[in-house]
C-alpha cells in the first residue's frame, strides 16, 4: 500500500470515526450507559482492519464482493474470534498518480488478543492479496444490555 493510498484512507477512516463517534455520544449509548459513578462502564479494545478488494497486482477485483466475506468470516472463525463487518466504498490515488475506486472490507474487533488481531491482518492481507491492510485501535466504553430479573 502505497504511503498516498495509506494517508488518503487514514484520514477517511478518522472523519467517519469521528462522526460515528460523535452520533454515539449524543444517541443511543448515552442513554444506556449508567450514569451514577459509571462502575457499569466496562473499558474495552475496538480494533479494525481495513482490507480493500482489489488485486494487488491488477488492481481489479477479482471475485464477488460476498466471497471475500465468507473467507473473511472463516479466517475469524479459525481464531474464534467474535467479530462484526462492514462493507465500504471508497476511492484512492496510487504512487503513480493512477485513481482507484476500491470496495474494502472493516472487520470489528473487541477486546481481542494483539497477536491474534496480527494473526488475522496477516490472513487477510495473503488471502485477498493486498500489499497492506490498515489496523486501528481505540480504547471504548461500552455495556451490555440485558433482561432485568426481578428479586
Amino acid at each position: 500500500m502505497s504511503q498516498r493510498y495509506a494517508a488518503a484512507l487514514m484520514r477517511h477512516v478518522m472523519r467517519r470515526e469521528l462522526a460515528k463517534r460523535k452520533q454515539l455520544v449524543k444517541g443511543t449509548l448515552a442513554g444506556l450507559l449508567p450514569q451514577q459513578d459509571g462502575a457499569d462502564v466496562m473499558r474495552m479494545t475496538e480494533t479494525r482492519i481495513y482490507v480493500g478488494l482489489n488485486d494487488a497486482v491488477t488492481r481489479k477485483q477479482i471475485f464477488e464482493t460476498e466471497k471475500y466475506v465468507g473467507v473473511l468470516k472463516e479466517i475469524c472463525r479459525s481464531y474464534r474470534a467474535a467479530f462484526s463487518v462492514d462493507i465500504e466504498e471508497g476511492g484512492y490515488y496510487h504512487e503513480d498518480g493512477e485513481y482507484t475506486e476500491e470496495t474494502s472490507l472493516v472487520l470489528v474487533l473487541i477486546d481481542a488478543d494483539r497477536d491474534v488481531v496480527r494473526k488475522i491482518a496477516q490472513d487477510l492481507r495473503s488471502a485477498f492479496h493486498q500489499e497492506s491492510v490498515l489496523v486501528t485501535e481505540d480504547r471504548i466504553g461500552g455495556c451490555f444490555v440485558v433482561e432485568e430479573t426481578s428479586d
